[in-house]
């Protein structure tokens, strides 16, 4: 899709999601296409509320408040609905658009229960690696582009020989405390946290530990322990990342208990495993969560319930 959408043009077909909690909505329309304009592209797009800065109560003399509403009150305490005077530099939403959205995006942004799964070292070769080694390569080609630099050349904050470290689309870049950065691997052996190994991979993540916590101190002034670095599994792509994401920013669904890994335990894991063999990280069992709509969630699903039938 071309890089000028006008959001006016967008038709609503339905809502796929919405999240009072992290006050996000996600819907599904469509966008003309640029090459014919009579032919709709189905279009995700998703609303996220911006992240209120700490300089909006110091701003509250000098007009950043348009109007309030008083909407109740009992003994010391008040409730008001508000409004902000428009800002460039203040936007109330941001979106994210997807066009053309397949059928897979569909899913991944519908709501959906959520199963716990016991993935054993068995289930991943016998499903869930067959399904990694098939996961189309269009749906990471956005990751290629950044890694040979077609795209966000200009936002890469530390490069290295096995990571690049650069803004997460779901940062809005300016409010400190809602800071989500991305660090990608430049390699390909690995997919996702069951293929680490202690040799070659420690020394290379004890090293993007460092990059990551040098980048937030001498850009944003963040200590040691001002941002958890965690790696999801399952992941939503197949090319191995980590998440870098600023302790205050609490909330978000991707830190769960069954998803959120965090690098400092991975790291641990592999000191105390043996330098030959498989990795601890294959030899373990994960339990994580299954959404309906997640490509795994049938075969697993079955398995799964093959096996408590036997128990």
């Amino acid at each position: 899709m071309a890089n000028m959408i006008d959001l006016k043009e967008f038709v609503f077909d339905r809502v796929l999601d919405e999240n009072t909690l992290a006050h996000t909505l996600a819907v599904l329309g469509t966008l003309p296409s640029p090459s014919a304009p009579s032919t709709p592209l189905r279009t995700i797009l998703r609303f996220e509320r911006t992240a209120l800065s700490s300089t909006v109560a110091s701003q509250l003399s000098s007009g950043i408040l348009e109007s309030t509403k008083q909407i109740g009150s009992t003994d010391i305490y008040s409730w008001f609905f508000a409004w902000l005077n428009k800002r460039d530099d203040f936007p109330d939403v941001k979106i994210y658009v997807i066009c053309p959205a397949t059928d897979v995006h569909i899913r991944k942004y519908t709501k959906q229960d959520v199963l716990m799964v016991h993935e054993t070292p068995a289930l991943y070769q016998s499903i869930v690696k067959p399904y990694i080694l098939a996961f189309d390569p269009a749906r990471t080609q956005w990751v290629q582009d950044i890694l040979v630099g077609t795209a966000e050349a200009s936002n890469i904050l530390n490069a290295s020989p096995d990571f690049l470290i650069l803004p997460d689309m779901k940062w809005d870049t300016t409010n400190v405390s809602a800071l989500y950065l991305l660090a990608l691997y430049t390699h390909s052996d690995v997919h996702c946290m069951r293929d680490l190994r202690k040799k070659p991979h420690l020394g290379m993540l004890k090293t993007l530990r460092r990059d990551a916590w040098r980048v937030v101190q001498d850009k944003w002034g963040i200590g040691r322990g001002g941002v958890r670095m965690y790696v999801h599994y399952q992941p939503s792509y197949y090319h191995f990342h980590v998440h870098i994401v600023h302790t205050g920013h609490v909330g978000l669904n991707g830190m769960v208990v069954g998803q959120a890994h965090l690098l400092d335990d991975i790291i641990s894991l592999l000191e105390l495993d043996s330098e030959d063999g498989p990795s601890i990280l294959e030899r373990m069992t994960l339990t994580y969560g299954l959404g309906t709509e997640h490509g795994l969630y049938k075969p697993m699903a079955a398995t799964l319930a093959e096996v408590h039938d036997t128990d």
